[in-house]
């Protein structure tokens, strides 16, 4: 999963920004070539779901530009409410049968109309042969998701070689710098609309969820609670969590929304806990743009009782330093981690 025979620009479509990355490969291993960040208003993507095409598409065809990036594959990921991961158990059968099998097994599962979805499925325990059952990752998208995404990245000049799930992405990348560590670990990338959940044991996924909650929330409290603009109530936010000073209200803005964000990525971990029959979690790693909010991370990993670190990207990685400083490397760490998981795929991998 790791390099192309073609050149790729990952394009990672969020809810408040798209980010681009160009990895080649090097001596050192994959080496980040290109990164940039184009700022979305507010509506533009909803849920994971890109509600303005066009104005979507016009900003990757600017950032590509303004970038110099030459790739003409591009390599997406889907997110939210339109995608469902799901851990299934089957009776153990050869890999074909259970291709045919998958979509029966969908329609118990998936809240969707299985005429209208696209269904991928995962063979997890296939290792383990001596056991009468299989547990299989039924992962299903909105068809309509698709079609946007593709039509979106068409539509700014480049071929979508690569659709991805941006949950997988972010293990990928997690893959990529750290291997398949020994015990279960959580990955929580929390983004501007959503949060992605992953859990791996020994480096397998064993659990995967989209949270419907990040750090729009807590501008959208700042506008409500202090009359402002939304634009007024991020640039508080953003101050807060630089540590600069702000008035003494957004810091209790920020504070009480803690409870709640933390109350609802908590949830998550527990259906975890009582339906993937996973060990505990031993450690937390936490990427996003919201993570540093202050005091986010520290309730989240108090609330889970497992301790936490900043997610590096770059921990195995390298960068072209003819074209990154190591403070701006540093200043994308957190929000750069599905970006540089998309980068990593391979044109063909569909």
């Amino acid at each position: 999963m790791l390099f192309g025979e073609k050149k790729l620009v990952a394009v990672d479509i969020g809810t408040s920004s798209i980010k681009l990355a160009e990895v080649e490969s090097s001596r050192r291993g994959p080496m980040l070539k290109r990164f940039a960040v184009y700022p979305l208003n507010p509506g533009l993507v909803e849920g994971g779901e890109i509600v303005d095409i066009a104005s979507v598409s016009e900003s990757i065809s600017a950032l590509v530009k303004s970038s110099k990036i030459k790739a003409k594959h591009a390599a997406t990921g889907l997110f939210g409410g339109g995608v469902i991961i799901k851990k299934i158990t089957m009776p153990r059968m050869e890999a074909n049968l259970v291709a045919e099998q998958i979509k029966w097994e969908a329609e118990q599962y998936i809240p969707f109309d299985v005429n209208e979805i696209s269904l991928e499925h995962y063979i997890l325990n296939n290792r383990n042969s001596n056991t009468e059952s299989l547990e299989v990752l039924l992962v299903a998208a909105k068809q309509e998701f698709v079609f946007r995404s593709v039509e979106t990245i068409e539509s700014a000049g480049l071929s979508c070689s690569v659709m991805d799930i941006s949950a997988f992405a972010l293990a990928n990348c997690f893959e990529a710098n750290y291997g398949s560590l020994d015990g279960t670990v959580a990955l929580l990338n929390i983004g501007a609309g959503i949060t992605n959940l992953v859990v791996l044991d020994k480096g397998e996924i064993i659990f995967c969820r989209d949270i419907t909650i990040g750090g729009g929330i807590y501008t959208n409290e700042i506008s409500k609670s202090m009359s402002v603009s939304i634009p007024e109530a991020e640039s508080l936010k953003i101050s807060a969590s630089l540590g600069q000073e702000v008035p003494a209200e957004v810091n209790n803005i920020l504070s009480n929304t803690n409870e709640q964000v933390v109350e609802e990525i908590k949830n998550s971990f527990e259906f975890y806990s009582a339906t993937a029959s996973g060990a505990p979690i031993q450690r937390l790693y936490v990427s996003g743009g919201s993570i540093f909010v202050p005091g986010l991370v520290e309730q989240l990993s108090k609330s889970v009782s497992a301790p936490y670190e900043v997610f590096d990207p770059f921990l195995k990685m390298s960068y072209d330093p003819k074209t990154f400083t190591a403070e701006y490397i540093s200043q994308i760490k957190a929000i750069s981690p599905i970006a540089m998981g998309l980068a990593l795929r391979k044109p063909s991998e569909k």
